[in-house]
């Protein structure tokens, strides 16, 4: 199965990457845009035949290393 993982700062949380982000396009002339938030995708393969124990297993997995959960939230998706 494949697993992806998209981890995202919390609503409240200062995304200094995204007003990085968000000055350097106004800097490239895209004045409109605002609210820029950066995140990051996590993809990977699993042994798990059962979808909603591999579910379980990557939920267990970013709880304990691929998010922060004081500061980020995840979502999970297994195809």
């Amino acid at each position: 199965m494949k697993a992806k993982v998209q981890v995202f700062l919390k609503p409240g949380v200062l995304d200094v990457q995204g007003k990085a982000v968000e000055a350097a396009l106004h800097g490239l002339g895209w004045a409109d845009v605002s609210g820029v938030r950066v995140g990051r995708t996590i993809e990977f393969d699993l042994t798990q035949t059962d979808a909603a124990k591999a579910e379980g297993e990557v939920k267990a997995m970013c709880d304990k290393l691929l998010a922060n959960t004081v500061i980020e939230s995840y979502r999970v998706e297994i195809a």
